[in-house]
């Protein structure tokens, strides 16, 4: 029997039940309902623009129904207040169509959650209701022509008048123009509005109001001019518009004033002092929206990798000279190489999702809560780059069949690679992560002088030598061509640290030569060095999330699974920068040839479970309606 041939049941059900189950982690009971809930929903098949935003929103009203927003919405306004549980359900929502999922996100993520976390409880008893019933569709509208990543520098103003107790919302020129704003081309009648607030003649930086932008009849509201964004590469059945007020009132009791509340008298008070400081706080409070497009493309990516594995189970191409048979594509190595390691690291990403979602519902403090937004910086810039890759390597593993719209791969190429640019753009993500790493770099070595650097590299002195005197053994067995040492957990995880420490403490040093003068030129010479780093520390958390899901896997067949799963994980990171390794000395050239064929070794011997590990996902058959795969 050729690998070809085995059964997809070949483990067993139990081996099946207790992958799934530890899958769907912590709200497994929420992840299947949820499921439940999408399954009631039919695929819009081919539609025009318009039918298909009519579609979209048609199937909002179904979720709403079906009670999935009420999930992450506080409990006194009819809510479940299962923060952590809104997030899992918007990722089951990836296994569907995608339009649908950004649109539900853009009203109960976005524009609730805006109104949620920096709105206060008048307008929570106001607003949440109609919000979570779709009784007001909203708009998050932060995004400006000539700003998106610098949020801190938008140019829309909300002036207070005291006069009139009105705040005047105002684009002062066409690159304040709000853009690519979800909802607002069609459906949207109030929008959260991002602007520069303005009372008593002083400027207190960027707060969030609400704005009403459609009256009951659907016609934009005096002031507030509204255009469609127009056709899009991909998510059509979102309506993307762009926002421009001219001196539009609102009251002043539509500022969401958690963190900054304006008098009658125009007198401006907030709990927290610093315009800065303050606008980092409030822009935490979103970060749900960050974690949520993580999930979604881990779930686009799954989808994917299971319409072409499933294919490359069946397709056959070329025959074997020895039998004169064709070939099932799935069994060379060529195909596995493309589709296995992306495999492995979707599990990864999986587990290391399933960690910052509990973050996210259990999160405590401020140390917490900044640990949280760095984290979901880092996962959100690897998850969506790594959808991106994945799917256009399914795409191409299917052939000319992938190219067509029918067989579902091509929509899902197109409706995910804007998640590499919106809620952060990565490049600017991964530069937040490398910022958040030299802070507690520099908290431990002081003020980085001469002193603090050198007990600092004293206690590193010591503890190198403590880690290569623990690796020797493992070492020694690489050179005498023992073939499990590149398996050793604990090798794995010292390279992955080992890296992150290096290039931490490399770019620390390069980045201590600035000045006031020349801070910019220094850090802007580094940056891909800055970039490096954040990447080398997101690997690290992401291989710890996956053992600790091995290590709590109580199933033993589904364990020494997940243990070849996460080998290749480990071992494919370490190839793919295995130059660093090379020039760094933590690879000779032989040990990195070692790597290499290793992951060979692991491709095969995971070829068998391929099909087992992508059901495992749980994707919906009446989302896979691709021909190619029956």
């Amino acid at each position: 029997m050729t690998n070809g041939d085995t059964p997809s049941g070949v483990l067993g059900k139990g081996m099946a039940d207790a992958l799934r189950d530890l899958l769907d982690g912590r709200w497994a009971a929420l992840r299947r309902t949820s499921l439940e809930l999408l399954g009631k929903l039919e695929p819009p098949g081919e539609l025009d623009r318009e039918a298909y935003r009519a579609w979209v929103l048609e199937q909002l009203h179904a979720l709403a129904d079906g009670g999935h927003p009420l999930i992450g919405f506080p409990t006194e306004y009819g809510g479940k207040d299962d923060i952590g549980g809104s997030v899992v359900a918007f990722e089951v929502l990836g296994f569907g169509d995608l339009s649908l999922m950004v649109k539900a996100g853009v009203q109960w993520g976005l524009f609730g959650g805006a109104v949620q976390a920096l709105g206060t409880e008048r307008h929570h008893a106001e607003h949440l209701p109609a919000i979570m019933s779709l009784d007001l569709p909203g708009c998050f509208a932060m995004t400006e022509t000539g700003h998106g990543s610098d949020v801190q520098h938008l140019r829309t103003t909300a002036t207070f008048d005291p006069e009139t107790d009105e705040f005047v919302v105002h684009t002062p020129d066409p690159s304040a123009r709000k853009d690519y704003i979800g909802n607002a081309a069609r459906d949207g009648r109030m929008a959260v509005v991002f602007a520069q607030l303005v009372s008593g003649g002083d400027e207190h930086g960027v707060h969030a109001l609400l704005v009403q932008i459609r009256d009951a009849d659907g016609n934009p509201v005096p002031g507030v001019r509204i255009e469609d964004c127009g056709p899009k590469a991909g998510l059509n059945g979102v309506d993307n518009g762009r926002l421009t007020f001219d001196h539009v009132r609102v009251p002043r009791a539509n500022l969401l004033d958690r963190y900054g509340k304006v008098a009658a008298d125009g007198t401006y008070d907030s709990p927290i002092e610093g315009e800065s400081r303050r606008f980092f706080t409030m822009l935490g409070t979103l970060v749900r929206g960050r974690i949520s497009v993580a999930g979604g493309a881990g779930s686009a990516t799954k989808k994917a990798l299971t319409i072409a594995i499933r294919y490359a189970e069946r397709r056959r191409q070329f025959t074997r000279p020895d039998t004169g048979e064709e070939v099932v594509v799935l069994d060379y190595l060529a195909h596995q190489r493309r589709l296995l390691p992306a495999l492995a690291t979707t599990y990864a990403l999986h587990f290391a999702q399933e960690e910052l979602v509990s973050a996210l519902h259990d999160v405590s403090d401020d140390r917490a809560q900044r640990e949280l937004e760095s984290r979901a910086a880092g996962l959100k810039a690897v998850a969506t780059w790594h959808a991106t890759a994945t799917i256009q390597a399914c795409r191409e593993a299917c052939g000319g069949a992938g190219y067509l719209s029918e067989n579902l791969l091509a929509g899902l190429k197109a409706d995910t690679d804007v998640f590499t640019t919106f809620e952060g753009d990565n490049t600017v993500l991964l530069q937040l992560v490398a910022k958040g790493l030299l802070t507690s770099y520099r908290d431990h070595v002081g003020d980085l002088d001469p002193w603090g650097m050198a007990r600092f590299v004293a206690d590193q002195a010591v503890g190198v030598v403590i880690e290569r005197t623990a690796a020797r053994a493992i070492i020694d067995r690489l050179v005498s061509g023992s073939s499990d040492a590149l398996l050793d957990r604990g090798w794995q995880v010292r390279q992955f640290e080992d890296r992150e420490r290096h290039v931490v403490e490399g770019l620390a040093r390069r980045l201590r030569r600035a000045t006031p003068e020349n801070a910019f030129d220094v850090f802007n010479a580094a940056q891909d060095h800055v970039l490096h780093a954040a990447r080398a520390h997101v690997d690290r958390v992401v291989l710890e999330a996956f053992v600790a899901a091995v290590d709590r896997c109580g199933d033993t067949a589904t364990k020494e699974l997940l243990d070849r799963v996460c080998d290749l994980y480990a071992l494919s990171v370490i190839e793919a920068d295995r130059a660093w390794f090379l020039e760094h000395g933590r690879l000779t050239p032989q040990r990195a040839k070692a790597v290499t064929q290793a992951v060979n070794d692991l491709c095969g011997a995971l070829r068998p479970d391929a099909r087992r590990l992508v059901d495992a996902f749980g994707v919906p058959e009446s989302w896979l309606g691709a021909p190619i795969i029956g």
